[in-house]
């Protein structure tokens, strides 16, 4: 036997819109703020950013190492920018042959995303509703 109550509502006017508001998100902890302040900071500086475009942007969804030499920095430079961009967790690398090739981390997109669309959802009221 179920609990549940069915409360007898009118129903609404023709054309009457139903507003339910943006939940708030959530404050983070200690370890996930760290872990995106890793990927902010790691796309930071503009010769990794260029890089992580120039990966994420490859019609083939990875690049090989040989394909994104030219951001006006030396290989071994880029080499270090890959490395920074694997550890904060943006990139993963698999070595085939002579060449390692890059890929973005999917999964690693969304807590960025989260955190910049923050401010325009506390910010901005639905355009068809809550005004």
């Amino acid at each position: 036997m179920s609990n549940l109550k069915f409360l007898d509502v009118a129903p609404l006017p023709q054309g009457t819109d139903i507003c339910i508001p943006n939940p708030a998100p959530e404050a983070l902890g200690q370890q996930k703020a760290e872990q995106i302040a890793a990927m902010f900071k790691a796309l930071g500086d503009p010769v990794r950013l260029r890089i992580f475009s120039n990966i994420a942007s490859h019609s083939a969804g990875e690049a090989c190492v040989c394909d994104i030499a030219d951001v006006g920095v030396s290989q071994p430079t880029v080499s270090h920018h890959l490395k920074k961009l694997r550890e904060a967790g943006l990139l993963a690398s698999e070595r085939r042959g002579t060449w390692v090739y890059y890929k973005v981390v999917p999964s690693a997109l969304a807590p960025l995303a989260e955190m910049l669309s923050l401010t325009k959802h506390q910010n901005t009221p639905r355009p068809d509703c809550c005004h």
